[in-house]
């Protein structure tokens, strides 16, 4: 659970950090949605520069990142296995029984470990430089267009806003009944695959009730507080853009050009 960077936020100076959440959330969405049309490897040449850079700005050292792609490193592996080997099409690298490695499923496991892994830092990254509630804010912010349609977009910011401080507290709180039940002597990395299993259920259960205990308490403060509705909330900090903004913008108008001239080129 210490390995679990995404999702957290880390106090910092650096540039980034100045970089008001609304523009890192489009920036962050525009370099994911770009990610989606990579085929060519000077596409991911590119993308990869471009994150290198960011990562660069955010002022934290690499070996914080790498922390981050650990807890998602069976998935990538899973999901790497499935393009390598049902993949279909020639030249055969690999052939047996029914598993069978060819050259195009070969470039899309490759393909898909860069897109996973470059997506997760970026999201890291915009994680790590932004509290929790500057992304409620800012996605609130962004939404505002959607009121038009009575879209509840303050409600959906609170929840959101609620969804991510409650995400530490899950993290700290699983610790601490992994440590209990290790106290007890339950193992949970010993035994078969069947029994590590069953041993998992031990923590499903004081995880689940613990975070209903949470949500009803938090439900009868801002009941006792006599909320009502998130629509006429005031704000202790007020976004706006700066110059930093504008750099950040004009930076990643370039990379859009230049990697659609890529695909374009391709």
């Amino acid at each position: 659970m210490n390995n679990l960077v995404i999702g957290q936020f880390i106090p910092g100076k650096a540039w980034l950090y100045r970089v008001d959440p609304r523009t890192k959330i489009l920036v962050t969405v525009v370099y994911v949605f770009l990610l989606i049309f990579a085929n060519t490897w000077p596409a991911y040449a590119l993308a990869t520069l471009f994150l290198a850079l960011t990562l660069v700005l955010t002022g934290q050292s690499l070996g914080l990142y790498w922390r981050g792609i650990k807890p998602v490193m069976w998935l990538i592996i899973f999901t790497v296995c499935l393009q390598l080997f049902f993949t279909g099409g020639t030249p055969v690298l690999f052939h047996w029984q029914f598993l069978k490695i060819t050259l195009p499923g070969l470039i899309n496991a490759l393909y898909v470990v860069l897109r996973f892994v470059l997506i997760v830092l970026m999201s890291t990254a915009l994680t790590l430089t932004t509290p929790p509630t500057a992304i409620a804010s800012a996605i609130e912010s962004l939404l505002k267009p959607l009121k038009a349609i009575k879209v509840p977009v303050a409600e959906l910011a609170l929840m959101l806003s609620i969804a991510l401080r409650f995400v530490p507290l899950l993290m700290l709180e699983t610790d601490k009944v992994m440590k209990a039940q290790k106290s007890r002597g339950m193992s949970l990395s010993t035994g078969s695959l069947i029994k590590r299993s069953k041993a998992v259920l031990p923590l499903l259960i004081p995880l689940f009730i613990g975070a209903l205990q949470r949500a009803l308490d938090l439900a009868n403060a801002m009941e006792v507080r006599g909320f009502e509705s998130a629509d006429n909330r005031t704000r202790y900090r007020v976004l706006s853009f700066s110059k930093q903004d504008l750099v950040a913008a004009l930076g990643t108008g370039l990379f859009v050009l230049l990697f659609i001239g890529l695909l374009w080129i391709n």
